[in-house]
């Protein structure tokens, strides 16, 4: 039997990890203090799976301050590494965001979950403009760590933005309990999914196929396989694979069986090497003729 490493397809790039550092500052109120989870050990669990690229995400645990991201993209490289940052839209530095551009940083986080963020149609509409206008000019990401039932908001704004849109985790689904559930679930019983599936046909939208235990209970993920088997169904263009490593707040976690499930849900699907590769680099302009010459320049 192939190990998950010898089953990953070639390039193949991991969407979501965090590099984490107790020497770097945590912001005001963090939610946990990081263990160290440096750029080697970075390459040690991609390793392990099979992959050699990698996206960086800023971690809510630092705020807008990106420089442990931006020092481990630095050693990185672009040819192996793109970067997701966290900025303040009302404070920007265009000289600044060009250089990170330059490092390989390809996207902003907004990241409304972890914090139990509330907000209305109008006020993330509202935000949501501001973070688009100021990536616009560059090509970037917008990453949103949002929940599934905001999906409908999403849905009337995203078309408007002019900006292509990262959800992260599946969308963030409120799923039942394996006690209760019926398995296989209906995913468009699932609030917003119905949404979602719009979303990712526009075509300016993708989904990561990532951290199913944030959400997920059951053990052998079957409240998010109807989700992850209709998404590769209806638009395998726009999904994505993403470890979500090093599991904040679930330490330990071996998340190698998940890795494998996604193996065996994109081969039935025969869409293993978009979802690992082909996907992930459309997104994250992974052109390495571009990678040396300058940004887009903003007005």
């Amino acid at each position: 039997m192939l190990t998950v490493a010898q089953r990953m397809p070639v390039d193949s790039w991991d969407s979501h990890m965090h590099v984490t550092d107790p020497d770097y500052p945590l912001t005001e109120g963090a939610a946990y203090i990081p263990c160290l989870h440096t750029l080697d050990d970075v390459r040690n669990f991609e390793g392990t799976i099979g992959i050699r690229n990698t996206v960086f995400v800023q971690p809510s645990i630092y705020g807008n301050d990106n420089s442990c991201l931006l020092d481990a993209l630095r050693v990185a490289g672009p040819s192996h590494g793109r970067g997701v940052v966290a900025i303040d839209p009302d404070m920007l530095d265009i000289t600044q965001l060009q250089e990170w551009h330059k490092l390989g940083v390809r996207g902003v986080r907004l990241n409304l979950k972890s914090i139990n963020a509330t907000y209305t149609e109008n006020s993330l509409t509202t935000m949501l403009q501001k973070y688009a206008e100021a990536i616009r000019g560059f090509g970037w990401v917008l990453e949103l760590y949002i929940g599934m039932e905001a999906m409908p908001i999403l849905e009337k704004i995203v078309p408007s933005l002019g900006v292509r849109i990262s959800i992260a985790h599946f969308g963030a689904p409120t799923l039942p309990s394996p006690e209760t559930a019926n398995y296989p679930l209906n995913p468009y019983d699932i609030t917003g999914f119905s949404s979602l599936v719009n979303l990712v046909r526009a075509g300016s939208t993708w989904v990561k196929l990532s951290a199913p235990y944030r959400f997920d209970k059951d053990t052998h993920f079957r409240g998010v396989e109807s989700i992850a088997r209709e998404l590769l169904k209806v638009a395998g263009d726009r999904c994505i694979f993403a470890s979500d490593w090093p599991h904040t707040r679930h330490d330990g976690l071996d998340i190698k069986p998940f890795v494998e499930t996604v193996l065996d849900w994109t081969d039935e699907a025969n869409l293993t090497k978009e979802v690992f590769s082909l996907n992930a680099k459309e997104l994250w302009d992974i052109d390495q003729r571009r990678d040396s010459q300058d940004p887009l320049k903003c007005d």
